[in-house]
């Protein structure tokens, strides 16, 4: 079973870096090769990821790379950041002095992306971001659904962090000031986006 997860794992890494596009035709001895795995393992990674929302698997044409229309994105997206001001609450609520220094240390190293115009660089930053303030919630469901969803619209956001002015218009590249406080949870769940 821990050999299933890890060709799972490695699949889904590989989609989520857009090493297969969108609607690409998954083809199972191909996978084989590629990850060095049985078949069995292949067809297990490929219905986990089906369920998952990342490819789609059609009765005697095989599994493909799963296309999210826009629309689509656009109710995911607005799904996780009502589930993320959730998660920013109980973040704040739980934050650590050592957590708060954590989230800082990011928002000024995304900051320092921002001016170098560092756009993956920033990308991988906002994902720390979210993991750290998941993190400081403590909520494994909230996290657990969150990560699906991100999964789901990763090539939408890319597009849109890729926008010009996005990353310095970004909610967490604002919320950069003082985590502490009375106003603690306004500012983290500005984080939120």
């Amino acid at each position: 079973m821990a050999a299933e997860a890890g060709v799972t794992d490695a699949l889904r890494a590989a989609i989520l870096r857009g090493d297969y596009a969108p609607r690409q035709r998954m083809i199972e001895a191909d996978l084989c090769a590629e990850l060095g795995a049985s078949r069995f393992a292949v067809r297990t990674t490929l219905r986990a990821l089906a369920a998952e929302g990342l490819i789609e698997v059609q009765r005697n044409r095989g599994a493909r790379i799963r296309e999210i229309p826009l629309a689509e994105a656009i109710e995911i997206t607005e799904v996780r950041m009502v589930l993320e001001g959730l998660v920013a609450a109980r973040a704040a609520e739980r934050v650590t002095s050592a957590g708060q220094a954590q989230l800082r240390g990011i928002v000024a190293e995304m900051r320092r992306a921002v001016r170098a115009a560092e756009l993956l660089r920033y990308s991988e930053l906002n994902a720390g971001l979210h993991a750290a303030i998941r993190g400081a919630a403590g909520h494994p469901t909230a996290a657990r659904i969150l990560e699906q969803l991100r999964a789901q619209v990763v090539r939408h956001q890319f597009q849109l962090a890729l926008l010009p002015g996005r990353p310095a218009a970004g909610p967490a590249a604002r919320a950069a000031g003082d985590l502490g406080g009375p106003a603690r949870a306004d500012r983290l769940s500005d984080l939120r986006r």
